[in-house]
């Protein structure tokens, strides 16, 4: 049975990977239909959040029993979602999803500091490698390197940072309801995506039957399905073996943005790359 669920784990954990590595494809296809990264994050997190709805009131007991630290998640995992939706589409697949996956570095960090976690020389070691990764994917020779860096880097580097953060709050609250913790978020989503439309004073979205139909099955039941399994993977996996195994995400992103959005990796990007992939590896794996 252990053998069966671990499995399942690793195969929940590869789909979930998979699809997150090509969210970004119908994300620039409504993008260039007419409906922003603001709109399509308001509408399809909408739709997940009704067809959850439902289970989630029956639960509401869960949420008041700890609702400061439930509206903190759905504030921390919101951005997450939602700076990493505006991420993709302003920056480059590739390096927006190595800067979000600092997030195994931020989140030794505040274990350090938050849960008083004791901080070994190989996480600082890991940090130190990090943020020399960051140096090298950021680096232009014919531009200064703070110029380099632009909206797309700082939404994928604090999403990362939301997601650490995330991680920690659910550590707080301890016996977390999944679907509790899927509808905080998705609140968050929808909350913050709101507010960037009113201070942006964003323009209704272009409707046609293909946004609609598009909009619709990534609310549901897509999103639903990259939630639950990465969930799932999360909650019957060591977390030395799932941080691992979710990096396929990146693969995943890598080839398609290759493929379809005929983006290039330089030697310098690359080891930038293989620096911080390993600063993560080194935070999670035990031995």
């Amino acid at each position: 049975m252990k053998n069966t669920t671990h499995l399942s784990a690793v195969f929940a954990c590869l789909v979930a990977a998979t699809l997150w590595g090509l969210y970004w494809i119908p994300l620039r296809f409504l993008e260039k239909s007419g409906v922003s990264g603001l709109w399509a994050s308001v509408l399809i997190y909408f739709v997940s959040f009704l067809f959850i709805f439902p289970r989630f009131y029956t639960l509401r007991a869960d949420f008041y029993a700890s609702k400061t630290l439930y509206i903190l998640l759905a504030l921390f995992a919101g951005w997450t979602n939602l700076g990493f939706v505006l991420a993709l589409l302003e920056g480059e697949v590739v390096r927006v999803m190595i800067l979000f996956y600092l997030s195994p570095v931020w989140a030794t960090l505040l274990a350090f500091f938050i849960l008083n976690e004791r901080l070994k020389k190989r996480n600082i070691f890991a940090l130190l490698l990090a943020i020399a990764g960051v140096f090298l994917i950021s680096w232009h020779p014919e531009i200064e390197f703070m110029k380099s860096f632009d909206r797309a880097d700082f939404y994928a580097i604090t999403s990362g940072f939301a997601f650490a953060i995330t991680n920690i709050l659910v550590r707080k609250i301890g016996g977390l309801t999944h679907t509790v913790k899927m509808c905080s978020a998705w609140f968050g989503v929808i909350v913050l995506a709101g507010c960037g439309i009113l201070l942006t004073q964003d323009s209704f979205p272009i409707v046609t039957l293909n946004n609609l139909l598009l909009i619709g099955v990534l609310g549901f039941p897509l999103m639903i399905i990259m939630t639950w399994t990465a969930q799932y993977a999360v909650s019957n996996l060591p977390i030395y073996l799932s941080s691992v195994l979710f990096l396929f995400e990146i693969i995943v992103g890598a080839v398609s943005a290759v493929m379809l959005a005929n983006e290039l990796i330089t030697v310098i990007q690359f080891i930038g790359i293989v620096m911080i992939l390993s600063a993560g590896l080194i935070n999670t794996v035990k031995n």
